[in-house]
């Protein structure tokens, strides 16, 4: 087992920070996501504009399709002005008279009088004719002469309204391509904005995301010993509380006389010794264990404990493993090596609580050391 720190913490934080980040990002995010509907919504406009323009236009209704009337009504009329010129029989005079009154239906539009001054007059021309045709009193060639004038007016008419059909047209192209115009500039406008948005949302995203991890290193550093690697007496208890449920066994570890030791050799080698011993306490313990420094010389262990048989068995590994390893203590008062004194406890932190743990744990690693040290002992939870 590596003396490492319980890496549930770093998921922790960083779950925490991913639960906050929504709340600091909805404002760039939002005005982002209100640019592009914007966006959405112009081209859905310029999309509905086009449609009634070109119904207006070109449909099949309003004034403009009076120049189709008015070339019906020319065509009519120069019929019977051919057949009034062949010195028509009864016949060809009531066919003549059809044609001028289907003329005549056609010629009488309101735009057309609304619109054109020769129209009135030429109807009363048409109605003239029809009169002197029924009547029979006037030549045919007399008539056909009068029909000039109307098919003049109808002419002029349908002049008038290609014009009018030609700048309506001009007129809707204009129009289209200023929308187009628009369309594209406001386009390119708002999906520009909605870039800069999205990347000033992205930047605090990175940002925020950046002193998230560099927290998160500061929490690792402050809940780790700087000299060993292992967790501090911080990282203990809240390694506890996340384990309130499963029954654990504490152990405290004590280096007999580390102070003459670092008086002796110097706090250079009483560091490396430190070092040294939890790498040992590591390969003494279960993979499980998780090791603190809570200060100075004294270590803890916090591992799974089935029973209090399987905690004794692991701190006799401990303390054997510890004298087998024979590291030198020249200051030692017996001339000894280096050598431990272990107090553990087995508890359930939800039924006894930490604090009465620690107590018992220290009250055998008390025990130990009066009693001369280089031992182990374990007392239960009062």
């Amino acid at each position: 087992m590596k003396p490492t720190l319980d890496s549930s913490r770093d998921v922790d934080g960083s779950d925490s920070a991913n639960r906050k980040r929504p709340g600091r990002y909805i404002k760039w995010l939002s005005l982002s996501l209100m640019s592009f509907m914007a966006l959405m919504v112009l081209i859905i406009y310029e999309a509905r504009w086009v449609f009634p323009e070109i119904q207006t236009y070109f449909s099949q209704s309003d004034n403009l399709t009076g120049q189709q009337l008015a070339t019906r009504s020319r065509h009519y009329l120069q019929d019977a002005q051919a057949r009034l010129l062949d010195m028509p029989g009864p016949e060809e005079r009531a066919a003549a008279i059809t044609d001028i009154e289907l003329a005549y239906g056609l010629f009488d539009v309101d735009v057309y009088h609304q619109q054109y001054d020769c129209t009135s007059p030429s109807l009363s021309v048409l109605d003239e004719t029809v009169t002197a045709l029924e009547s029979n009193n006037v030549l045919p060639v007399i008539l056909a002469r009068e029909l000039l004038d109307p098919i003049a007016c109808l002419t002029r008419i349908e002049m008038g309204q290609l014009d009018r059909r030609g700048e309506a047209i001009n007129t809707f192209s204009e129009r289209t391509r200023w929308h187009n115009q628009v369309l594209i500039y406001s386009s390119l406008l708002i999906f520009a904005f909605g870039l800069l948005f999205w990347w000033l949302h992205d930047r605090q995203l990175r940002r925020t995301e950046k002193a998230t991890q560099e927290t998160l290193r500061w929490m690792q550093r402050a809940m780790r010993d700087p000299l060993t690697g292992i967790g501090n007496r911080s990282a203990l208890h809240q390694d506890v509380m996340q384990q309130e449920q499963q029954s654990l066994g504490l152990v405290l570890v004590d280096i007999d006389f580390f102070k003459q030791y670092n008086d002796t050799m110097g706090h250079p080698a009483g560091d490396a010794l430190l070092r040294h011993l939890v790498l040992l306490i590591a390969d003494a313990l279960p993979e499980e264990a998780t090791l603190y420094r809570l200060g100075g010389d004294e270590f803890a262990a916090l591992l799974p404990c089935e029973d209090v048989d399987a905690l004794g068995r692991y701190c006799q590994q401990l303390h054997q493993q510890v004298q087998q390893s024979a590291f030198s203590h020249a200051a030692h008062p017996d001339k000894k090596q280096v050598t431990l004194s272990i107090g553990a406890t087995c508890f359930i932190p939800s039924q006894v609580g930490f604090q009465r743990a620690y107590e018992a744990a220290d009250n055998a690693l008390y025990q130990v050391k009066t009693a001369g040290r280089d031992d182990w002992h374990i007392i239960a939870v009062a």
